[in-house]
Order: structure tokens, then C-alpha cells, then sequence
């Protein structure tokens, strides 16, 4: 297990980092995204790159980052089953980025770096579910991390529009 661990955050960040340099310029030069597909859009209308930047930064120190390295140094089955919920929740995010890009007809940033990530998550979900003992602990808690990745990135979406709203009144 502890050769996957850390590639986690890995692939975490090198996604993010597509999508920091690339959303605020994206957003800026398709508006009319905002009116043709509004529920899909609204978590962005108010985009800041520091409000991404700290939502991005909050799930690497939180989540990505600082549950891989407890269970790097500390493995148990909780911590691998949180930390499998994480790559589960990280490779579905791929998907949906993927699934967007289809939708909306356009190419999006974060959608190189997806199809780059999605059959590497793929791999290591496969590897690691091959070593994983999937007992009734590590089970729950590899089930609660996703539903808990999802309000995160609820949460983060949420911070990342106050923070916009803080810096440009």
C-alpha cells in the first residue's frame, strides 16, 4: 500500500494545478457559459483566483495531503479506508470533468490533465483493491469519505464565492 499512497496527492495536485492556471482565463473569455448553462456554471459566477486557490489549498492540507501522509506513516484500515474514499471521490471528479467537457461542447481547463489522471486513478484503484482487505471498518469508512469529499468540495465551491465577494466589493 505505501507505494500508492502518496500518489494521491500527486495526481491531486497536478490536476488542481490545471485547473488554477486555467479556470480564471477560461471563465473571462466564455461568458455566455454562464447563461447557456446556468446550474452547471454557478458554483464559477463569481470566480476569483484566490478563492480557488484556497479551496484548492484546503483539501491538499485537509484531505489529499494530510490524510495520505497519516496513512503513509500511521497505516491502519481507517486511514486506508478514508484515504481509498479519496481516490475513489478524486477519479469520479476526473469522470465528471470528462462528462462536462462532452456537455457543454467545449474544451475545458482541468480536461487534459483528467484524461491524463482518469486511467492512472483507474490503475492504482485496482492495485490497491487488490491489497486492501475490505473488512466492515475499512468498508465504512472508505463509503462515508465520499459522500464527506463531495460536501467538501460543496464547502469549497461556497468559501471560493465568499472570498471572491471579500476581494471585490
Amino acid at each position: 500500500m505505501k507505494n500508492y499512497i502518496l500518489l494521491l496527492p500527486l495526481l491531486y495536485l497536478f490536476h488542481d494545478f490545471e485547473e488554477m492556471i486555467g479556470f480564471g482565463w477560461f471563465f473571462r473569455r466564455n461568458p455566455q457559459l454562464f447563461k447557456k448553462h446556468p446550474r452547471l456554471t454557478a458554483a464559477y459566477r463569481d470566480f476569483t483566483q484566490e478563492g480557488f486557490v484556497l479551496a484548492v489549498f484546503e483539501q491538499l492540507i485537509f484531505f489529499f495531503g494530510g490524510l495520505s501522509l497519516l496513512a503513509y506513516y500511521f497505516p491502519c484500515r481507517p486511514l486506508y479506508g478514508i484515504w481509498f474514499g479519496m481516490l475513489l471521490a478524486l477519479t469520479g471528479h476526473f469522470v465528471v470533468h470528462i462528462a462536462v467537457c462532452i456537455y457543454v461542447r467545449k474544451i475545458i481547463p482541468s480536461l487534459f490533465t483528467s484524461i491524463i489522471c482518469l486511467p492512472i486513478g483507474i490503475l492504482i484503484i485496482i492495485k490497491t483493491a487488490a491489497l486492501l482487505n475490505f473488512d466492515t471498518l475499512t468498508t465504512t469508512f472508505t463509503v462515508l469519505t465520499i459522500p464527506t469529499m463531495m460536501a467538501n468540495m460543496k464547502l469549497g465551491h461556497v468559501s471560493m464565492f465568499s472570498l471572491g465577494k471579500c476581494f471585490y466589493r
